[in-house]
């Protein structure tokens, strides 16, 4: 009677669940994880600031006015009146120019120093083409860009009109005028990809962060100067002195808002087209 063996058959492993990312889009995470850190974390900040400066310094200065309403004569502070405008006017300044800080790690960070230092030819090298690569590298900071920009967006909107009465920045002020749409937004988008195209033409960390932080700065203070300019103003006839003064009333906020925005997408896509364009000719 012989006695017979089965081999044992190993088990066919195991796939792993769950949403975690994979491939070139993980590797953006691991190597990223704190600068995206530290933009949630500004976020956090921006929208505590100005929590704060609502319920906090807002309200003390409601209670002020309403104590005043009982008394004869003036007696609100004034200083804690142009305390609660200054501080929401200087969060609406470090909103409207973020994208500065977003030009400036693209280019140096997310593109450049890979490309300086060989890190990006190497991935390269292992199954991961070089378009793959950089569709990676523009999307998992444009999801965290929107995403974070979107809550800035909401929540200043909200801070800016609720207290209108204790303001001193107008709709048409720069800053209120593009932290309250989509244009803030669009900074972000436009501020990725320029730093993404000056990484990858220059292929030099400090000289792709000048030049991408020299560029959004200098589009950035132009659209402040010329917005006004991409939607016709509308006469607004004067009753004291005869004037016919042209402005923009707060009823049109949106057509130039707009325009602006898309102007910045433009100039975006623009830039987005032109580094895949240059990748692909570079590694052919």
């Amino acid at each position: 009677m012989t006695a017979t063996t089965t081999s044992a058959v190993p088990a066919a492993p195991v796939p792993r669940g769950g949403l975690r990312p994979r491939g070139p889009v993980w590797a953006v995470w691991r190597v990223h994880r704190w600068a995206l850190l530290v933009w949630c974390a500004y976020v956090l900040l921006m929208v505590g600031w100005m929590l704060w400066l609502h319920f906090v310094d807002g309200a003390q200065v409601r209670a002020e006015a309403a104590a005043c309403r009982m008394r004869s004569g003036g007696c609100i502070d004034i200083g804690s009146v142009f305390g609660y405008s200054s501080g929401l006017s200087w969060a609406g300044t470090f909103i409207a120019y973020f994208s500065y800080g977003v030009a400036a790690w693209a280019g140096a960070s997310l593109i450049g120093r890979e490309l300086e230092n060989g890190t990006a030819q190497l991935a390269w090298t292992q199954s991961v083409t070089p378009v793959r690569w950089l569709t990676a590298k523009l999307a998992v900071p444009a999801v965290a860009l929107t995403l974070g920009t979107a809550v800035l967006v909401l929540v200043y909107r909200w801070a800016w009109s609720s207290n209108r009465d204790l303001l001193g920045d107008e709709w048409h002020y720069n800053d209120p005028f593009v932290n309250r749409g989509p244009a803030l937004l669009a900074y972000a988008l436009c501020a990725l990809a320029v730093g993404a195209l000056a990484g990858l033409a220059l292929k030099r960390s400090l000289a792709a962060l000048t030049v991408a932080f020299g560029f959004i700065l200098g589009f950035h203070l132009y659209l402040d100067d010329h917005w006004p300019d991409l939607w016709p103003a509308r006469t607004l006839r004067g009753t004291g002195d005869g004037r016919y003064p042209d402005d923009h009333p707060a009823s049109q906020f949106w057509p130039p808002h707009l325009m602006t925005t898309g102007v910045i997408l433009a100039v975006a896509a623009l830039a987005t087209a032109a580094a895949f364009w240059l990748l692909r000719r570079r590694t052919r």
